[in-house]
């Protein structure tokens, strides 16, 4: 009788303990539900045009919607670190698209400062539009629109080579411009 003593406490205590284990994944399933439900709520109030603050270490989902609430309303300052988040957590297509979003707006923006004939800060912005589209196509290769607006944006800057000096000065009348970084903005095609 002894024997059945022993199965019985060890089958008792087998299951305790898968009960046990159970319970724990419950509780874990449980709390990741209730956080995706609190970054679904986040998510939706920022596309709904509500800005809701988010932590430096947030999914990368919802720091992706901050980034893209952050850009339609030209907030590029804010959401440059944002963007350096996403790129760091290793999703390349979620990187590659918010790299795109930025580029984006930044091409908007300067496109709007060219139409008043503001042309600084619109070469500006139309270089880091370049350099994030660069990026984007770095990360997907296959992303046809950044392509696109990455041949846009080379049309209304263009990148001309450097003239190397070696070590001795420019002379002032050299030193004249002989291109404009800012040949017209395209109209339809070349």
């Amino acid at each position: 009788m002894r024997l059945g003593i022993r199965r019985g406490r060890s089958a008792l205590c087998t299951g305790a303990i898968l009960l046990a284990i159970s319970l724990c994944a419950g509780v874990a399933f449980s709390v990741r539900l209730i956080l995706d439900r609190g970054v679904d709520a986040a998510i939706a109030a920022l596309a709904a045009g509500r800005d809701v603050p988010v932590a430096t270490d947030a999914r990368p989902e919802l720091l992706f919607a901050r980034l893209a609430f952050l850009t339609t309303r030209d907030r590029f300052d804010e959401a440059q670190p944002l963007m350096n988040r996403i790129a760091a957590t290793g999703a390349p297509r979620l990187a590659a698209a918010a790299f795109y979003d930025l580029s984006n707006g930044r091409l908007r923006v300067a496109i709007g400062h060219l139409e008043s004939n503001d042309i600084d800060p619109a070469v500006l912005l139309v270089r880091l539009a370049k350099e994030g589209y660069r990026r984007a196509l770095m990360l997907d290769p296959g992303f046809w629109d950044a392509k696109y607006n990455l041949d846009v944006a080379m049309r209304l800057v263009r990148d001309f080579p450097q003239i190397e000096t070696s070590g001795e000065e420019i002379p002032p009348e050299a030193a004249k411009r002989l291109w404009t970084d800012l040949p017209g903005v395209p109209r339809g095609l070349p």
